[in-house]
């Protein structure tokens, strides 16, 4: 799940937390994790991955990220895009980059699976038909990842 803001340890100021995540799918459908805001009263979906430690290259934290938080590997392909994600979760600001990545499970039996638990959070991934968010059914997180898979159709 989203944390609190991030603050830097110098200035004590919130930051801007680099993240990356991956664009994982089978068929028509999106891996996605399903979370919900309870201020906002809202569900919400967002792409598997997380933050990108100093030093890290995007690429190598979504590989990292998958492995502890699937205990799966992945073979990141193409750079989709990045998006400035500015929000609010739970009544509290946050501000991401984030580097979206078109990417697959390097074992084939994955995609066989309808959910799988996150290891490190109490949700499960699943997979979400993309046509779901393009309607406006299911919000799809961060801002501008439905226009980005719109485009890519």
């Amino acid at each position: 799940m989203r944390p609190g803001p991030r603050v830097d340890s110098v200035t004590a100021m919130p930051s801007i937390r680099p993240i990356a995540l991956a664009v994982i799918r089978r068929g028509t459908a999106l891996l996605v994790f399903e979370a919900r805001d309870d201020v906002k009263g809202e569900t919400f979906h967002r792409p598997l991955g997380g933050g990108i430690e100093f030093g890290e290259r995007s690429e190598d934290a979504l590989k990292r990220e998958f492995r502890e938080e699937l205990d799966a590997e992945i073979v990141v392909k193409k750079l989709l895009g990045v998006l400035e994600n500015v929000f609010t979760w739970q009544d509290r600001p946050g501000h991401e980059i984030v580097f979206l990545y078109a990417a697959e499970f390097a074992d084939p039996s994955r995609y066989e699976l309808d959910e799988m638990k996150i290891l490190d959070d109490p949700a499960t991934a699943r997979w979400v038909d993309v046509r779901d968010f393009l309607d406006g059914g299911k919000i799809l997180y961060p801002t501008g990842l439905t226009e980005l898979l719109s485009a890519d159709q």
